[in-house]
């Protein structure tokens, strides 16, 4: 079967329309702006990408080194990733319409950072869609793609290339881009020298029926529990849990301590757009990234335990924990199995909820 799979080209239009003022206007950064984006990176994507872009460091979080990846994909495709995140992988949303700490001035900043650290100029890359051999593109990506993607596209060595944001964020060509080039400083290889053009508008067509059936939807925003009520059950005594190393509770600890209604606090230190999709119910958004002198005043003192989560699965949590420990929090604990864990085993969240985005005709 041979098709031309077409994403929506007048939603890409109107994007890079809006965008022509914005792009006139990225000029290099000043040392001030460098400084605050560079600050910027460390605090809210240095945990998985590492703290020198170099990638893979936790949630498979791909190198912001790679010059493929900073030619093909600035400034659009940067800009929507960070803003609107990886809906169904553990990058959150960051734009503050989302639920997110970064205002559009700041994420255009950071996205102008990115491209300096590698120092690329942006391909010429087409808006016109690949018609390709969707059952040669399916093949060939059974073959050469699912060892490090995933059989579904959901990611392991490779990023989640099946993830139907990202599809529905990003053109034909920075998937052929990806493809043909590679992605330097990662195991990505170029595959322009092993495939066959047909193989590779091929591949690329079949990803782009992978996002079939996506719909565009707005998230119903919820409010975080006041200061007041971040204590579960405050009557009631605390937790006796079993530590193992000293930091991690065990999933099955958790649920029956929530069960029998113990006092904890229950901190989500994910990004604050993830916790508006999923969470464990009575917990509090307190991101990784969060400073921590205008929160620890509300953190009860009294023995009461304070349990963190993440879903990378610990490394965010390790982080708040082991900060809320120097700062005099002694009964303190990790999520072992993190929110994924404690999904997979069945265990219960409260859901966010999401409605459909008007179309441009509303």
């Amino acid at each position: 079967m041979k098709s031309q799979w077409l994403y929506p080209l007048a939603f890409w239009a109107m994007i890079l329309t809006a965008c022509e003022p914005l792009l006139a206007q990225f000029d290099e950064l000043d040392a001030e702006e460098s400084a605050a984006a560079a600050a910027d990176y460390q605090k809210y994507c240095s945990l998985c990408h590492g703290a020198d872009r170099q990638g893979y460091v936790n949630d498979h979080a791909p190198s912001l080194r790679s010059e493929s990846l900073l030619a093909s994909g600035y400034p659009s495709e940067l800009l929507y990733t960070i803003g609107y995140g990886r809906r169904g992988t553990p990058m959150g949303a960051f734009s503050e319409e989302m639920g997110g700490p970064l205002n559009r001035d700041e994420i255009h900043r950071l996205t102008r950072w990115l491209k300096a650290q590698v120092g690329v100029e942006p391909a010429d890359l087409s808006m016109e869609s690949v018609s390709g051999d969707i059952a040669l593109g399916e093949q060939t990506f059974n073959q050469q793609c699912t060892k490090c993607h995933g059989e579904q596209g959901e990611g392991g060595v490779g990023p989640a290339i099946g993830n139907p944001a990202m599809l529905s964020l990003t053109t034909d060509a920075f998937l052929k881009y990806a493809i043909e080039n590679g992605r330097d400083g990662t195991e990505m290889p170029p595959f322009q020298d092993q495939l066959s053009a047909e193989q590779i508008d091929g591949i690329t067509a079949f990803l782009r029926t992978r996002a079939a059936g996506w719909k565009m939807a707005v998230p119903v925003l919820e409010s975080p529990p006041p200061p007041e009520d971040w204590i579960l059950n405050p009557e009631s005594p605390p937790p006796e849990f079993d530590l193992k190393d000293g930091t991690y509770v065990s999933a099955a600890d958790l649920l029956d301590a929530l069960q029998k209604k113990r006092r904890m606090v229950l901190l989500d230190t994910r990004v604050t757009s993830t916790w508006q999709m999923a969470h464990i119910e009575g917990s509090v958004p307190l991101p990784y990234y969060e400073d921590f002198d205008t929160v620890t005043a509300n953190l009860p003192t009294d023995g009461t335990w304070i349990v963190a989560y993440c879903e990378c699965p610990r490394a965010a949590a390790e982080s708040v924990i082991e900060e809320l420990v120097k700062q005099g929090f002694p009964h303190t604990a990790v999520l072992w199995e993190g929110i994924q864990g404690w999904i997979a085993l069945g265990y219960p969240v409260t859901v966010g909820q999401l409605q459909t985005a008007p179309s441009a005709t509303q």
